[in-house]
């Protein structure tokens, strides 16, 4: 299995993610298109140049030296089914109205668009380190999918493809001053703009600077506290799923903290701004998709 986790790691995919424990290659289903079926040729190309035995799965999931009769298909149907019934009960909460597999939405806040007048033809590179921003400058200035497009997830990465954009770089650190450390050598003798939102505790435009790169920032997207109306009640053991400091901010001004609860967070910045008496778990990605993940996880 580390040999095939290897292989699928080189090949840099964003589309496609191997789960060892099934031993299959997943699409990310909420895209099809031409990036999805270059990856799907890419995969099926290696591993027969690798002599590696697979087969293809109706959702165009790849089984990697796996059976795959009639069955093997019902004993996955069967184990996919159970799986389900058995992360549905974790009450797994996200605070947002974004959708994921699996979890609860508490809608703590509402992302609002901020338009301005950005003169982008002056920069040779933009960074993201959220979608937010980039489904933002695509509302107002179409003209950033002619710049490349340095982005700290694979996440962010599938939205810039989706829309046309050039895709340029995909962190693989995923956490925000250890991507600008990524990006800092080829960003010399650049002009780069980082696209953000309103609030941000990330160093990255410093570290940046301190590196010698002529780095702008400009903030397109805020982030704002919604009050709940209705009595919420949090199960014992629930996973929380904090997704930046606001959202510590927000859960503690409707909400009073449980000793049985699990704080999930999306990274490490936003894990440094917890009450002393909260330890979160820290999610392998920067997603909502793998902090669902993390807190699937705790048993």
């Amino acid at each position: 299995m580390m040999k095939i986790k290897k292989l699928i790691d080189s090949l840099d995919l964003i589309y496609y993610e191997y789960d060892p424990k099934t031993n299959i290659i997943k699409p990310d289903n909420k895209y099809c298109n031409q990036h999805t079926q270059r990856e799907f040729t890419k995969i099926t190309f290696y591993l027969s140049k690798k002599h590696i035995q697979f087969d293809v799965l109706p959702d165009k999931a790849i089984i990697v030296n796996g059976k795959n009769s009639i069955m093997s298909r019902i004993k996955r149907a069967y184990n996919s089914i159970a799986e389900d019934i058995k992360n549905s009960r974790k009450n797994i909460f996200v605070l947002s109205n974004k959708k994921v597999k699996w979890a609860k939405n508490i809608p703590l806040f509402e992302i609002k668009f901020i338009k301005k007048d950005i003169d982008l033809e002056k920069y040779d590179a933009l960074i993201f380190t959220s979608k937010n921003a980039i489904e933002s400058i695509n509302s107002f200035n179409k003209s950033w999918k002619k710049i490349p497009a340095y982005v700290i997830s694979p996440q962010s990465a599938k939205l810039v493809r989706n829309l046309n954009g050039r895709l340029e770089f995909v962190g693989k650190e995923k956490h925000g001053d250890k991507f600008a450390e990524e990006i800092a050598e080829d960003l010399k003798d650049k002009k780069v703009l980082y696209l953000r939102g309103e609030k941000t505790v990330s160093r990255l435009v410093d570290i940046l600077k301190e590196q010698g790169i002529n780095c702008d920032e400009e903030s397109i997207y805020e982030n704002n506290f919604k009050k709940i109306d209705k009595k919420v009640n949090f199960p014992k053991g629930s996973k929380i799923i904090f997704s930046s400091p606001s959202t510590i901010e927000y859960f503690f001004k409707n909400f009073e903290w449980d000793n049985t609860f699990y704080a999930i967070s999306i990274g490490q910045t936003t894990a440094k701004h917890f009450p002393k008496n909260i330890k979160p778990l820290i999610a392998d990605d920067t997603s909502i998709e793998a902090c669902v993940q993390k807190a699937i996880e705790v048993e």
